[in-house]
């Protein structure tokens, strides 16, 4: 009796530890199948979009169901294609970056689509190559923005200084062309000095300081990101150029990004405008995407559910362009483009904990 009690205590034992291990193996499977692995590369984290941009990834990956593994390739083109092969390493199902170089990343994306991994790139478009969704904004609509800012309140006539990001870029090539064609077309009595930065902060600063050092007289600057932000206020400074919007010697500045030192800065007076360029929805749509072509979705060019709109690129590539709004002090309208107030509760740079 007792030999049967002690035999059918120890089978109950074990038959109580097969079902745990089967429980077990089972629920790490489900919770595989149910959090797809996705990479995301941050290009740097140098700037406070940037950081904004690697601050909201995390939390939009966990609102989504997606497990996450980040790198963080320097604006080098040479460490993204090395971070590639990691993820490619980890399993990823998916990857998004963001290519400063937009033309030298295209063997990396052969290299992806070849093991049918799924890319999104986010803030820039490449050059050549596929990838499932581009999520950025409309880049030249930033350099027309900016250009009817400064020509409404330069009157048409006067200098204006456009610290170039890179050129290398898609969004340095595009904001550069579209102020450009703007100035010449509609404002074609203010002369544009564009000094190539490669969104280098220290080069923006000394090119500025030069030429307001040979021209005096200059009365705008275009900053194409918010990397020449602090440079840019030093040197109005240090000019004594520093001053009220009201006073004559202000001179008019405007940037792009949206961040939370631009709009500090315009509403007291030190900047004037910026475009605020979306870091949250930047992470939360890259993403939705990633999450979208793992999951088998498809989409074609057309108006959204989130206020942006799919263009087709070229054949076979298509891009979200999401809302990217002029904002200034008093959210009047500017050369016919509206503005938002820079303390509207709407833009990200407001909401940041």
């Amino acid at each position: 009796m007792r030999l049967r009690t002690a035999l059918c205590s120890a089978v109950s034992a074990l038959s109580a530890l097969a079902l745990l291990s089967a429980c077990s193996s089972g629920s790490t499977t489900s919770a595989s199948g149910d959090t797809p692995l996705v990479g995301v590369d941050y290009p740097r984290s140098d700037t406070d979009f940037w950081n904004s941009y690697i601050k909201y990834t995390p939390q939009y990956a966990k609102k989504l169901g997606l497990s996450l593994k980040t790198t963080n390739s320097q604006n080098d083109v040479a460490k993204l294609t090395a971070n590639a092969q990691t993820f490619i390493s980890q399993g990823v199902k998916g990857l998004a970056m963001a290519p400063q170089d937009t033309a030298a990343i295209a063997p990396t994306l052969a290299q992806l689509e070849a093991k049918k991994i799924p890319v999104v790139t986010v803030d820039t478009r490449p050059d050549s190559g596929n990838v499932f969704m581009v999520v950025r904004a409309d880049n030249r609509a930033y350099g027309e923005k900016a250009c009817q800012f400064l020509g409404t309140k330069l009157a048409g006539k006067g200098k204006v200084v456009m610290l170039e990001g890179g050129l290398d870029s898609i969004n340095g090539r595009d904001r550069t062309e579209a102020f450009n064609a703007c100035m010449k077309k509609s404002y074609p009595g203010i002369k544009v000095f564009g000094e190539a930065t490669n969104w280098d902060g220290a080069v923006a600063a000394q090119k500025l300081q030069t030429d307001l050092t040979a021209h005096p007289d200059i009365k705008g600057v275009y900053m194409q990101s918010s990397f020449g932000l602090s440079g840019t206020l030093q040197v109005l400074k240090q000019k004594g150029l520093l001053v009220d919007p009201k006073d004559k010697k202000h001179v008019f500045v405007v940037s792009n990004d949206g961040i939370p030192e631009e709009l500090k800065s315009i509403a007291a007076g030190k900047i004037d405008a910026t475009v605020s360029q979306p870091a949250d929805l930047y992470a939360k749509y890259a993403l939705y995407y990633l999450k979208a072509a793992i999951d088998g979705k498809t989409f074609k060019a057309g108006k959204t559910d989130h206020d942006s709109t799919i263009i087709q690129v070229r054949p076979g590539l298509l891009e979200d362009q999401l809302s990217a709004p002029l904002v200034t002090a008093d959210g009047a309208t500017y050369g016919g483009v509206p503005s938002v107030k820079s303390d509207d509760k709407s833009l990200w740079g407001n909401n940041l904990g």
